[in-house]
């Protein structure tokens, strides 16, 4: 009997999530409407009462983001505005700091959190220096204290790219329930999903409602009824159809977190052994000893690729024909054409290369068992055993 191919992550859906969707196309407001002004209310009061809008995706939230701080040429501010980012996150980041017309300053990634360097961004800072973009990688928050304190020491913005890390939290405060700006994603990958989508969390009612505004057109209405735009804003608002979704999941959150620990700790309990002899690096499991604070949004090793006879493509495909999926999480961005177009080369940030070059994603989502973290680890140390270079 063939086994049922496993993905790398998959989204929970249910018949009561489909009779909800279903009930919002037959209300026939389907558009930004009553849920997506509920939905903003649930993830508010789920974050502590934080203000929040929601968008089409939160490439589209960054984007905004960067309107409402006017940072970069495209925004209000100046070409010489810089923004200091990961080198190791996903390519959304780097393309909206690009897009707000500033420019992007790259740092490394620690090698098992693959969390910013905040000593590399402490030596980064210049006088053009507006912001500072950290990715909570795998859900795992950076050390929210000492980012925070080089912030405010510098009087600049925090834009946290939270895309991974929705349910997550730093000494028990929700990650979007304090600080600056937070971003979060609700692709289908991650811990909740509204198919597409996104939001925003700010701690300023101004910006909020400026937000607001630059979602739709920026358009604003004037006293007689009539129309206007003061800035050119894009076309990023939610629809009832994806909040409705987002509304059924969010109650489901925590227990979900709490199901990705238990799969976490038992792949931990199955490679931790066979780790060392096998040359296999783990992820970090908590920052200062947070352990419940991580949402393992994902899974990713590092594979000993100078120790193998298989490339990691193949290495992959191997794991497929097994009916494994896996993932790369991620390319390293200064690497992308984008950027080797602005200078930037192989060497400049050996940890966030070395994760690029060896990472590989494995399967984790909650309605995963026990057996299905067994099948995957005994697969992995088979194939990193049998493959070994002599």
């Amino acid at each position: 009997m063939t086994a049922t191919f496993l993905n790398f992550s998959r989204p929970t859906l249910t018949d009561a999530m489909g009779d909800a969707i279903k009930d919002t196309l037959l209300s026939l407001h389907i558009v930004s409407g009553p849920q997506v002004l509920a939905f903003e209310k649930a993830l508010s009061q789920y974050h502590g009462g934080r203000l929040t809008r929601v968008f089409t995706s939160q490439t589209a939230a960054m984007e905004v983001a960067f309107q409402v701080c006017k940072i970069g040429a495209s925004h209000g501010g100046s070409a010489d505005d810089e923004v200091i980012t990961s080198a190791m996150t996903f390519f959304s980041v780097g393309n909206m700091i690009e897009k707000a017309g500033a420019r992007t300053v790259f740092v490394d990634c620690g090698l098992a959190d693959r969390n910013m360097n905040l000593d590399a961004v402490e030596r980064a800072i210049t006088a053009r220096t507006r912001a500072i973009v950290p990715t909570h990688f795998s859900g795992l928050p950076c050390d929210m204290d000492r980012l925070y304190a080089i912030a405010g020491k510098h009087k600049l913005r925090v834009i946290e790219d939270a895309a991974l890390a929705i349910g997550s939290s730093w000494k028990g405060r929700k990650i979007g329930a304090f600080g600056d700006i937070a971003l979060f994603s609700f692709h289908p990958n991650k811990n909740i999903t509204s198919i597409e989508g996104g939001a925003a969390l700010f701690a300023d009612e101004a910006e909020a409602k400026r937000a607001e505004v630059l979602r739709f057109h920026g358009i604003t209405r004037l006293a007689d009824g009539t129309r206007d735009v003061d800035y050119p804003g894009g076309k990023f608002n939610m629809s009832d159809i994806s909040a409705r979704l987002g509304l059924q999941q969010l109650p489901l959150l925590d227990g979900w977190c709490a199901k990705r620990r238990e799969l976490v700790d038992h792949y931990f309990s199955l490679l931790e052994p066979h780790a060392e002899a096998l040359g296999l690096s783990l992820p970090a499991k908590a920052h200062a000893g947070e352990y419940e604070g991580h949402s393992w949004n994902m899974f990713c090793v590092l594979l000993p690729l100078d120790r193998l006879r298989l490339s990691r493509k193949q290495f992959m495909a191997e794991m497929a024909a097994r009916q494994i999926g896996t993932g790369v999480s991620y390319e390293a961005m200064h690497l992308s054409t984008l950027y080797r177009g602005k200078g930037h080369r192989e060497g400049e940030f050996p940890n966030a290369e070395r994760i690029a070059r060896e990472t590989l994603t494995l399967p984790l989502f909650p309605s995963m068992s026990p057996a299905d973290v067994e099948r995957v680890t005994a697969a992995l140390i088979d194939l990193l055993t049998s493959h070994a270079a002599s």
